[in-house]
């Protein structure tokens, strides 16, 4: 056997003891979890918060229709293309109910 072969031989027995060792302390971590978790009463939601989940925003009441397709826009963002270049909005309109 060359001295490569041998490395190699030693690495691949190395590699199956290190995921041997690594299942061992996981099955060991998820054991002593799963104990904890039974001793306090914990459930997923305490363990395991939501995350990422912003609250949305209200994207507002539209504020112009189109009066031949009746699409909706609130004023925010891009324009769409039904309005988009005009240089008077108030025929777009919708009438603000009093309040």
């Amino acid at each position: 056997m060359t001295e490569m072969q041998t490395l190699l031989a030693q690495k691949a027995e190395l590699e199956a003891q290190i995921a041997t060792a690594q299942a061992e302390a996981k099955a060991k971590a998820v054991t002593e979890a799963r104990a904890l978790i039974r001793e306090h009463g914990l459930t997923a939601a305490d363990v395991f918060p939501a995350q990422g989940k912003k609250a949305k925003g209200s994207v507002g009441a539209p504020k112009y229709r189109d009066p031949a397709t009746g699409a909706t826009w609130t004023g925010r963002g891009k324009p769409p293309l039904w309005i988009n270049g005009a240089a008077d909005r108030s025929p777009f309109q919708i009438a603000q109910a009093a309040e």
